[in-house]
């Protein structure tokens, strides 16, 4: 995990609340996923035979293959201050940024900060953003090659991130296969966590996301023949990410919401009805294709949004149970046949 910069101190920020600054934060400032998706289907289809993974259908990242052994993977994403202190909203992003190239299966080679501040925001909380950023970068295996910065009423920063991988060990959200098994590589809850946790729940949560998925996506790609789909839990959170993988593979994604490991302070307040400004657009996604019997505070979690959340497979029996219990990874649930349905159990 990066380190907070020493000049980025808690003590050098004490009277700065970045939350103050802005009207949403992190993930949950994303588009409801039914209305991206029906604007994302107007666009044109390319028709660049080079294009591997595009619009038709999205996924985490573009790919584009520039030689047989070697594809482009191309990200980005920005978003308003989730967290109060200057270099764990710059850690955070960056995280969250590369996290859509580890999906992917690729690797981290260069990244270009996208960022609009107001004209009045203090410059040195600024430079702290950009150098956590630019030390997760460097974690992740890149460099911060550049980038661009706009007048902005509230504050906005991310990153476009490149990578590149083998053309053919591309994770897809497409590929679950009926007897997978789904697992997590990091615990749920961070919006319902710093909404309504303690400061050390916060402080958990806050640590988790600025934890790179690189490690996980390492452990996936070396055993890559076991593992059938992949994507990161983000803005759309466990459910709507999981009906994603549900729908593109044609199979029934069914998660045991008694086994959720979340982030402490999440479950105590979804079971006490707290629910963030997401859940509801969240409930829109996979609506028609859900079946719940879940509590309704552990179903709350599955549809909370997440920020710099976990990659989220479908594999063999075999690798699950190698990979459950290190590095985080926790199993979800199954795959079962069927048509597309996302089910709560």
């Amino acid at each position: 995990m990066t380190s907070v910069p020493a000049d980025a101190s808690a003590a050098t920020f004490a009277d700065l609340r970045l939350t103050e600054w802005t009207s949403c934060g992190g993930c949950a400032a994303k588009w409801g996923a039914s209305l991206l998706a029906d604007l994302v289907a107007e666009f044109p289809v390319s028709t660049d035979p080079s294009l591997v993974v595009g619009l038709a259908p999205f996924d985490d990242a573009a790919i584009y293959q520039v030689s047989p052994d070697v594809a482009l993977v191309s990200t980005t994403d920005f978003f308003p201050p989730l967290v109060d202190h200057p270099a764990d909203f710059g850690a955070i992003a960056a995280a969250n940024a590369c996290s859509d190239v580890f999906a992917m299966g690729g690797r981290v080679v260069m990244a270009i900060n996208v960022a609009a501040f107001p004209e009045h925001f203090p410059r040195e909380a600024i430079a702290a953003i950009f150098e956590a950023a630019a030390l997760t970068v460097a974690e992740a295996g890149g460099s911060v090659a550049g980038g661009h910065t706009i007048r902005n009423p509230e504050p906005i920063f991310g990153l476009a991130v490149q990578g590149v991988v083998h053309p053919d060990r591309v994770f897809r959200k497409g590929g679950a296969r009926p007897g997978d098994v789904l697992v997590l590589s990091k615990p749920i809850g961070t919006a319902l966590a710093l909404a309504a946790g303690s400061d050390d729940d916060k402080a958990v949560a806050i640590a988790g996301m600025r934890a790179l998925n690189r490690h996980a996506a390492e452990a996936l790609s070396a055993a890559s023949d076991q593992v059938h789909a992949v994507t990161d839990v983000t803005g759309y959170g466990l459910a709507g990410h999981g009906w994603e993988v549900a729908e593109r593979s044609g199979v029934r994604v069914v998660v045991d919401t008694a086994g959720l490991v979340a982030y402490p302070g999440a479950l105590e307040a979804a079971d006490d009805g707290v629910r963030t400004g997401g859940d509801p657009r969240n409930r829109e996604y996979p609506a028609g294709h859900l079946e719940s019997t879940a509590t309704p505070g552990r179903e709350a979690l599955c549809f909370d949004p997440q920020t710099s959340g976990g990659l989220l497979a479908a594999v063999t029996p075999e690798l699950a149970a190698s990979l459950v219990g290190t590095d985080g990874w926790w199993r979800v649930g199954v795959v079962e046949a069927g048509e597309p349905l996302l089910v709560l159990r």
